[in-house]
């Protein structure tokens, strides 16, 4: 494995740079305080020809692997756009992988130009309320009427859905009770229709202007043509997609970590206080050590977990490694940050405070460190499965 960047991946990182380069601190602490979605920064990405990096060449992507999707949501998030600004394209990179993989010729024509020129936005609705995790005890139900599905049913944490035109849905087809492993559950994309659908903002912590939703869903009705694949099958489907999902958080939270260290860099070596600047003091240099050198062995695992994705080898246990080590990482370079700012840390013209709040989202999300946990303890080191 090469640890340096290519030439193409160094041009990619140059390009992502230039194109984020209007969209400055100044630009995200004005819109994590009065919200509304970045469009014109979706808008820049998506004329540049970046939404569909990891997209088929045929269907207008640029047919690159997950190794230079990271990079460039790395990327985004390290020049301080974080994950507001991440969040803004993360569905473009990997929600549409089911389709890629399963979907049928018409299916792909009709669905990935238009999400890779950025005129569909889509939203990702998996998760409810009283399941969690337990994906295979979905209750969102779609019952099958001839050429169409009527759909009922509730998700909850869905982002994007206040812009998005489109959704990812996941759903019930047969009772649990006469389902045996991972049928069940049929996959659909199809559109946002807000005549069945009440989406309610949920008022959150952080990345205020990337919207989280409850969705309550009465009366969908579902073109038949617009199911992903064999019914009962799109729990399966799914799966396809969640080690990419894994790899693109950590990289995010590592490039998040990596613009709070330098913030806090930059402030250390700036900041005088008894005739000497701060970062002079080991106090203070400590903890930024200690920061640098975990962001840069999380980075390594997301490389890694890149790495095997791109060749088609199994990475369950680094995409999940390298997701509970971003995150870990970038909290306590948030945190350090926040330390090495002092009292001015708290202060929100500093943004130090912003990053700590956005780097709960890769610790909580898309799925918990405890699950990593099971995950490794039981997959890859052989130990009873514990839930």
């Amino acid at each position: 494995m090469d640890f340096l960047l290519s030439e193409e991946q160094e041009q990619i990182r140059d390009a992502i740079e230039r194109v984020c380069a209007p969209f400055d601190d100044d630009y995200w602490l004005k819109k994590d305080r009065e919200g509304g979605f970045p469009d014109d920064f979706h808008k820049a990405l998506a004329d540049a020809g970046w939404l569909g990096i990891a997209m088929p060449e045929e269907f207008g992507g640029a047919g690159l692997g997950i190794s230079e999707a990271a990079l460039m949501m790395h990327t985004i998030a390290a020049t301080g756009a974080g994950l507001s600004g991440a969040s803004a394209v993360h569905m473009n990179i990997f929600g549409l992988h089911p389709v890629v993989v399963f979907g049928t010729q018409e299916q792909k024509q009709r669905w990935l130009p238009p999400l890779i020129a950025g005129t569909d936005k889509a939203c990702f609705g998996v998760t409810e309320p009283n399941t969690g995790l337990n994906t295979l005890k979905l209750k969102t139900r779609a019952e099958r009427h001839g050429d169409h599905y009527i759909v009922h049913g509730q998700k909850v944490w869905i982002s994007t859905a206040q812009v998005a035109n489109k959704i990812l849905l996941l759903a019930r087809t047969k009772p649990v009770e006469e389902c045996k492993g991972t049928e069940g559950l049929s996959l659909f994309y199809t559109d946002v229709d807000r005549s069945t659908m009440e989406i309610r903002e949920i008022d959150k912590l952080g990345r205020k202007c990337v919207d989280s939703n409850q969705v309550f869903i009465d009366g969908l009705k579902i073109p038949v043509e617009d199911r992903i694949g064999e019914e009962d099958k799109g729990f399966s489907y799914i799966l396809h997609g969640l080690n990419p999902e894994r790899i693109l958080i950590a990289a995010e939270a590592v490039g998040l970590g990596r613009a709070a260290l330098a913030r806090a860099t930059r402030y250390a070596n700036e900041r005088v206080v008894f005739d000497r600047p701060i970062g002079q003091n080991q106090g203070i240099q400590h903890p930024l050590a200690q920061a640098w050198m975990q962001l840069e062995s999380a980075h390594l695992m997301v490389q890694k977990a890149a790495f095997l994705y791109d060749r088609h080898l199994p990475c369950g246990a680094e995409a999940n490694a390298a997701k509970y080590l971003g995150a870990e990482a970038c909290g306590k370079a948030c945190e350090t940050a926040i330390f090495t700012h002092g009292g001015m840390g708290y202060a929100k013209e500093y943004h130090v405070e912003r990053y700590m709040r956005e780097s709960w989202i890769p610790r909580l999300a898309p799925v918990s460190p405890q699950m990593i946990m099971n995950f490794i303890a039981e997959k890859v080191l052989g130990l009873p499965k514990s839930y």
